[in-house]
């Protein structure tokens, strides 16, 4: 696995989301970030650049959230109030795991062990009110000698 790096103006989340769709081959999708990153906002751009007519908002107190695609689903989950493996699966965390669908993962370090080997991270970084730093790891297959480092500034 290799890192790219993307940074945008948030003016242009939409194409950057875009951009990054193209890089993930892994349905399960880790997003990193402090507080007030832009983790939700990214996912909102993220799911609209598939096609979804739904909006994303943070499963913070439902722990999931569930979007459809044209053929398929993406279920947003925020695991910031988990505190142990087992509240995972007292609302059926392995169902969600085993179910095809794409999975979208908020501080998934709270359930670092149930994460399946084939996941993507993005890790977003706030750089001043407008520019983002977002970091994919992807697999080194799908890049090109340009792509090695940094794929996008604003």
């Amino acid at each position: 696995m290799k890192t790219i790096e993307f940074t945008y103006h948030i003016k242009d989340i939409d194409a950057t989301a875009s951009r990054v769709l193209g890089y993930l081959d892994a349905k399960t999708v880790l997003f990193n970030g402090n507080m007030g990153a832009g983790k939700t906002t990214f996912i909102n751009a993220l799911i609209k650049a598939m096609q979804s007519e739904d909006i994303a908002t943070s499963p913070t107190f439902s722990i999931v959230n569930e979007y459809t695609l044209p053929n398929d689903k993406v279920y947003h989950f925020d695991f910031y109030r988990i505190e142990s493996i087992d509240e995972a699966y007292s609302f059926g965390i392995e169902d969600y795991l085993n179910s095809n669908h794409w999975l979208f993962m908020e501080w998934s370090e709270r359930i670092e062990e149930l994460i399946p080997e084939d996941s993507q991270t993005i890790t977003i970084t706030h750089l001043n009110d407008n520019i983002r730093s977002l970091k994919l790891t992807v697999n080194t297959k799908h890049l090109t000698e340009n792509e090695a480092m940094t794929v996008s500034k604003f």
